[in-house]
């Protein structure tokens, strides 16, 4: 009986690392030719969290041509420095806050000439990733419109919840200044709000299990608020 040719490991090996680079260089050519795609999907998840937090848009099923359109019809944008002094030649959408973090961008919602609404970036550490997002606020720039997540690595179904409209709507109508008209932010507190709860107008229900990330979020919520005050304190004096 004839014996069957035996294949040898050399042969295989050879074999493995044939495919393994073959899909290497499908993977490689996919992700280049979609990297504009991709790119084009992550500008468009900006611009309608933009537009969530400053209350034009409620859902995500808008689609793209028209959210692009509102967003261009609605959203007017700036860029401050930390001093609170307009930057000229900058676009807002450009600005990275790990490479420029003295430039800070500013998403307005406006009817003509009036300001609604105020949309600044915040983001920072909490438990396990950099969690990035949009905070909103009134024309008072006091009180919280809207506040987003939409970039997270937390564990779902615990610091996870941080991106749920339960969460974030529990923001809506805080304050961020105390009586004297110092920076407090809003502070996720460990737990629910009691009856007696001090300052309630600067709390929200904290996450049950998700403490840290909460801290997380308290701390780089603040720091956001305090280094865009100088701008913001300049137009409270302003509308005074």
């Amino acid at each position: 009986m004839a014996s069957r040719p035996r294949i040898t490991k050399a042969y295989t090996l050879g074999f493995a690392a044939v495919v393994t680079m073959v899909c290497s260089v499908l993977l490689a050519t996919a992700a280049t030719l979609l990297k504009d795609r991709q790119d084009q999907n992550i500008q468009l998840d900006i611009k309608y969290n933009i537009l969530n937090v400053l209350g034009l848009v409620e859902n995500d099923d808008v689609e793209p041509e028209k959210l692009l359109a509102l967003y261009d019809q609605k959203v007017k944008t700036y860029v401050v420095d930390t001093d609170g002094k307009m930057v000229q030649g900058v676009i807002a959408e450009d600005v990275d806050l790990k490479v420029n973090p003295d430039l800070l961008p500013i998403f307005t919602r406006q009817e003509g000439d009036n300001i609604l609404a105020y949309c600044i970036p915040t983001q920072g550490k909490a438990l396990w990733s950099t969690v990035k997002g949009y905070i909103a606020l009134e024309s008072d720039l006091n009180t919280v419109k809207g506040i987003t997540f939409y970039s997270h690595g937390e564990t779902p179904g615990l610091g996870g919840e941080i991106d749920k409209e339960w969460f974030t709507d529990a923001f809506k109508g805080k304050t961020i200044l105390n009586d004297a008209g110092e920076i407090v932010s809003v502070e996720i507190i460990k737990g629910k709000i009691r009856a007696n709860e001090k300052n309630p107008e600067h709390k929200v229900d904290g996450i049950s299990g998700a403490t840290l990330t909460g801290l997380g979020l308290n701390r780089f919520i603040k720091a956001t608020l305090e280094k865009y005050e100088p701008y913001f304190k300049s137009v409270r004096g302003d509308a005074s």
